[in-house]
């Protein structure tokens, strides 16, 4: 096994987590939020007690950018342990 780039798995780990959330922050913008997870809780058995709250700009940008840059951190981490832990 070879050793990884750090800063790139940080990368990769914050693009995917900050893309998610940027999907969740549409689906919220377009009111199709609501219907879509108190479809996912009725499928997990789950009587839907949540409510989305109405759109929000500057809101959905901290989520976006606060969930990156903990992706970000996480996969970081991961890369900084995978080296360590195969070095030979």
């Amino acid at each position: 096994m070879g050793s990884i780039n750090p800063n790139k798995a940080g990368l990769a780990l914050g693009v995917v987590l900050g893309g998610w959330h940027f999907l969740w922050c549409l689906l919220v913008a377009t009111g199709w939020a609501q219907p879509l997870i108190d479809f996912i809780f009725w499928l997990h058995f789950i009587k839907p007690v949540y409510v989305i709250q109405p759109f929000n700009a500057l809101t959905a940008l901290m989520l976006i950018v606060v969930t990156a840059c903990v992706g970000y951190a996480v996969g970081l981490t991961f890369g900084l342990a995978w080296n360590r832990l195969h070095r030979q």
